[in-house]
């Protein structure tokens, strides 16, 4: 029994993981929306400027993004080993261990890209912290620890 618990673990908690990482950049997206679309209609004049734009500044936003991700990941899985190991199973750890995660993410990430217009709002980034912790919680969090049984 412990050993299909614990291939549901192997299983359940990058699952958690990926769909936490994606709430946090739907929330992101939806709370910098305003911005995105500024930005968008401002360019929209000439389209072969739009382009070049979209060409140049999409891959170097994308990176301060998987930057951001990064190192939000590496507090993240520390909070969730944290959980496995001691079967803590209460959303309100697994939310807060994603916003002190992404908290810390964006801290670290925020130093090297000092004037980063996206990176100015740290309640939406917390607040897609929050989601991303509630996201993880909602997948694998809520039966966490391979070893204890959920309904004992």
């Amino acid at each position: 029994m412990i050993v299909i618990r614990l291939l549901l673990r192997i299983i359940l908690v990058p699952l958690g993981a990926a769909l936490a990482l994606w709430v946090a950049t739907l929330v992101v997206l939806v709370a910098q929306w305003g911005r995105l679309m500024a930005v968008a209609s401002s360019a929209q004049s000439g389209n072969e400027s739009f382009l070049v734009m979209l060409v140049i500044l999409g891959p170097i936003y994308l990176l301060v993004w998987l930057l951001l991700a990064f190192y939000s990941s590496l507090p993240a899985i520390v909070g969730v080993l944290i959980a496995e190991a001691f079967a803590v199973r209460h959303w309100i750890f697994h939310v807060f261990n994603g916003a002190l995660s992404v908290w810390i993410g964006s801290t670290l990430v925020g130093e090297s890209q000092k004037g980063s217009e996206y990176l100015e709002m740290p309640v939406a980034i917390v607040a897609a912290g929050i989601a991303a912790g509630f996201a993880y919680w909602a997948v694998a969090g809520w039966n966490a620890g391979f070893w204890k049984p959920v309904f004992a």
